[in-house]
């Protein structure tokens, strides 16, 4: 290679993609800081991801080219970042170039005065200037004419800049409403309001591009559970649906992508995230819970067979996505000519085309994208086929493309492992056992907490990121917080107390690391983070959850537990506190909906005891109880769990069901306990 930069150190795939550009590309750490102060040079911060698209056609326009390499070798510090590896930085510039342009996205490009504050953002930058905007060599060029001639200028607007960050993320003057109670009135105006952005057509909310938005389904789902309201429960498995049979969804591979281009679900964009897939097996198990469709969990297993194929490592860790270009072009590792399926499928070529629309000269770019305009069941009826003959011919279609497919130049793999997206996955596994009854998956999900424990949690410091036997960049609330909420969950499809241990220990220690003393809420860097000008606080959902709406969730579910008042009263603070914001904007607090829901309805604690008290964890995750504690005791209270507490191990299994502080009298059968729950 003529160029290699300090790059080459990283373990970072997206890192490693620019380890050969002429550009003089630098890690952010203390050495590299150090160099802009002692040189006095203003700091390129270019962030983005192995899967962005656009981030690798600048690379290839401009970070490969060698004159424009000259100008910011020469005039700048260049830093090249992973926005996965260190979310906490990509939080504070797209924050800041926001700010700026009012919009944001990837790659993030950002100039900073040596003492880290932004004067000036964007996003893409095309390689010459073109509808009026400024190519990346002359932004460059006019962003050293300015740092030199006008720094006083420059200065005094990252100054600013600086400030309105800091001012954004002090919540101390948010509107409190302790006082103000959570009424099923509100519950309502949320579900309407999310309803009023649904698509009834398509499914889903808004409009195109589309994303799967799987925590306000989810909020639809519940509410339906709650009040019997049919329009909730018929616009979520709508837009489930429609994803299923949409070109999101990898027809031949399982697993979804990450985003529809058009409002159809029929065009994605072809790169595949470990959370959005973590996050849509969620959705889909409660789904079948609560409606019992066997397109569910046709659809949960072989996304967890594309999960396990492609994204497990060895040691039963995730990696982190595939991309969404192969030999540079979008998609195709995905998309078929038509010729190809005859030759291969031959004479089951003409029914599979006509069941996944394939087309002579392709219906999406010259190419085919393979989805359906109907369910399997529905093409059987218009066939006059028997479904199930119909499934068995598809499926032996589907494994004869997979395996071509298979020959294909790969898409790259992201294969850096990431705790809190991993924590997502493990929830998901933990709910597909639930609502499936397959061991495998939950001895996946123990497998992978095993890995999360012994590789990623050192003592008290959690990390981020796993890479070549090694754990590195100390973690962030969405690392620790995830990670709780997978305890939980582990705990209850087991019955393993160890693992509620270890999510009030983790608990505990949050509290101490991330609190912000000003507001009820915490911090999204630990109080030991060092090189960023801002402490954000993060409590709307992005392409993850709110780490701060799923702490309260646990905080919620652990003081019922331990008998906590402690955690009561900061869970009823945060919900009270958002209320006006989580109903006006349910979308972008979907979460924290699902709380008010929670907090409205009670969670109901069931505890099974008996020696054989393990045993009838499956009967009772059979039923959809989303607002449920289950824990049981088969042998003796060996942690002193307060719920326990009075609730002896006989021969044979005793059932329980306590709410707000008051218990039903023990029965000898889950389904009468069920009866009290329903009544």
């Amino acid at each position: 290679m003529k160029h290699t930069n300090q790059l080459i150190y990283s373990k970072s795939p997206y890192l490693l993609q620019h380890a050969h550009n002429p550009v003089d590309w630098h890690f952010w750490d203390d050495k590299t800081l150090k160099k802009a102060r002692d040189e006095n040079k203003p700091i390129l911060v270019s962030i983005g991801y192995s899967s962005c698209h656009w981030c690798h056609v600048m690379e290839k326009e401009s970070f490969e080219d060698e004159a424009i390499a000259e100008i910011m070798n020469t005039h700048f510090i260049n830093i090249k970042i992973d926005r996965e590896e260190r979310p906490d930085l990509d939080h504070i510039y797209m924050d800041a170039v926001q700010a700026m342009t009012g919009s944001g996205g990837w790659p993030l490009n950002v100039f900073l005065t040596p003492d880290l504050k932004p004067f000036f953002g964007g996003t893409y930058f095309p390689p010459k200037s073109v509808h009026g905007r400024m190519s990346w060599q002359e932004t460059l060029l006019s962003i050293n004419n300015a740092f030199t001639s006008r720094k006083n200028e420059i200065e005094s607007q990252a100054e600013k800049l600086t400030e309105y960050l800091k001012k954004s993320s002090n919540l101390s003057k948010l509107n409190k409403e302790d006082d103000e109670s959570i009424t099923k009135k509100d519950l309502e105006t949320i579900a309407q309001n999310l309803l009023n952005k649904a698509d009834i057509t398509w499914g889903g909310f808004g409009s195109a591009p589309k994303f799967p938005q799987s925590f306000s389904i989810l909020y639809l789902l519940r509410q339906f559970h709650f009040t019997k309201e049919k329009k909730c429960l018929d616009h979520a498995l709508l837009s489930l649906d429609k994803m299923i049979l949409g070109g999101i969804y990898d027809q031949i591979g399982g697993g979804f992508s990450r985003y529809s281009t058009d409002e159809r679900w029929f065009a994605p964009h072809f790169e595949k995230m470990l959370y959005d897939n973590a996050m849509l097996v969620q959705v889909l198990s409660e789904a079948y819970q609560i409606s019992k469709k066997e397109i569910y969990v046709e659809t949960i297993n072989q996304t967890l067979q594309f999960v396990e194929r492609e994204l497990m490592s060895e040691e039963f860790g995730f990696y982190s996505a595939l991309d969404a270009d192969s030999e540079g072009v979008e998609g195709k590792f995905y998309t078929w000519d038509k010729y190809e399926i005859d030759e291969i499928l031959k004479t089951e070529a003409e029914l599979f085309c006509e069941t996944y629309n394939v087309l002579e000269n392709g219906n999406w770019e010259n190419v085919n994208i393979l989805f359906l305009q109907q369910t399997i069941e529905e093409i059987a009826i218009t066939k006059k086929i028997d479904v199930n003959i119909l499934k068995g011919q598809l499926k032996n279609c589907h494994n004869k493309l997979l395996h071509q497919r298979e020959n294909r130049i790969r898409p790259l793999l992201d294969d850096k492992i990431l705790c809190s997206w991993n924590a997502l996955m493990n929830i998901a596994y933990c709910k597909a056992y639930a609502a499936t009854g397959i061991e495998h998956y939950r001895d996946i999900a123990v497998k992978n907490m095993n890995f999360l424990l012994t590789k990623m949690l050192d003592n008290d410091n959690l990390y981020h990121c796993y890479k070549n036997n090694e754990a590195y960049v100390n973690g962030f609330l969405e690392d620790y917080v995830y990670l709780i909420w997978a305890l939980i969950h582990l705990q209850e499809i087991t019955g393993n107390h160890d693992y509620l241990i270890k999510a009030k220990e983790l608990t505990d220690l949050v509290l101490n690391k991330f609190n912000d003393e000003n507001s009820d809420y915490l911090f999204f860097t630990s109080a030991e983070q060092k090189n960023i000008i801002v402490r954000k606080i993060d409590l709307y959902d992005g392409a993850t959850p709110s780490a701060n709406a799923v702490f309260a969730l646990c905080l919620q579910y652990l003081s019922s537990v331990f008998y906590n008042e402690d955690y009561a009263d900061c869970f009823e603070k945060k919900l009270k506190n958002l209320k006006s914001a989580i109903i006006k904007h349910p979308t972008s607090f979907s979460v924290w909906a699902i709380g008010l829901q929670n907090y409205f309805f009670n969670l109901k604690e069931f505890v099974i005891t008996g020696k054989s008290a393990s045993d009838e964890i499956q009967n009772t995750l059979n039923y959809y109880i989303p607002n449920k504690i289950l824990l049981i005791n088969n042998t003796n209270n060996k942690f002193n769990i307060p719920i326990l507490e009075d609730k002896k191990v006989e021969e044979d299994s005793c059932f329980y069901l306590c709410f707000s502080k008051t218990c039903f009298p023990p029965q000898e059968s889950f389904l009468k306990l069920l009866h009290l729950y329903n009544t």
